[in-house]
C-alpha cells in the first residue's frame, strides 16, 4: 500500500508539471537503486507466485496497451486522473518487459483500483513539499 501512496504522490506532482526532465543526472543514484529494487520485487513475486506452466492453456484474451489505456481513461471522469492513467499505463508498459506477466497484471489491477477510487482526488494546485 505504501508503494501506491508514493505512486499517487509522484503522479500528482507529474500532472502538475513539478517533475523536471532535466533533473536526471542528480537522480542517477536513485534510478540505479530503483532498478535494483525492481529486481528484488520480481524475485520476491516469483517466490510467492511461481509461474504455472499449465495455465498457458487457459490464457486471457490478448489486448494492446493502447486498448488498456483507452478503456481505463474512459472509466475515469476526472481530467487529472485521465492524465494520470496515461502516465501509469506508460510507466507500466516501459517496465513490463522486466517483470513476469502475472506481476504486470497485478500492477494493472492496482493502478485501476487507485484511479477508480472515488475517495482519491488529486489536487493539481498543491505545490511539492
Amino acid at each position: 500500500m505504501t508503494n501506491l501512496i508514493h505512486l499517487r504522490d509522484f503522479l500528482t506532482r507529474r500532472a502538475r508539471g513539478l517533475e523536471a526532465a532535466d533533473a536526471w543526472p542528480q537522480r542517477l543514484p536513485q534510478t540505479l537503486a530503483r532498478i535494483a529494487q525492481i529486481g528484488r520485487d520480481v524475485a520476491s513475486f516469483e517466490r510467492r507466485w511461481p509461474q504455472d506452466l499449465t495455465a498457458l492453456q487457459d490464457m486471457a484474451p490478448p489486448f494492446s496497451w493502447g486498448q488498456l489505456e483507452r478503456q481505463l481513461t474512459d472509466l475515469v471522469e476526472d481530467p487529472v486522473k485521465k492524465a494520470m492513467a496515461q502516465d501509469l499505463i506508460s510507466a507500466t508498459r516501459k517496465l513490463a518487459p522486466f517483470k513476469p506477466p502475472e506481476m504486470v497484471l497485478r500492477e494493472i489491477l492496482c493502478l485501476s483500483w487507485a484511479l477508480l477510487d472515488e475517495g482519491f482526488h488529486p489536487d493539481p494546485t498543491i505545490e511539492e513539499g
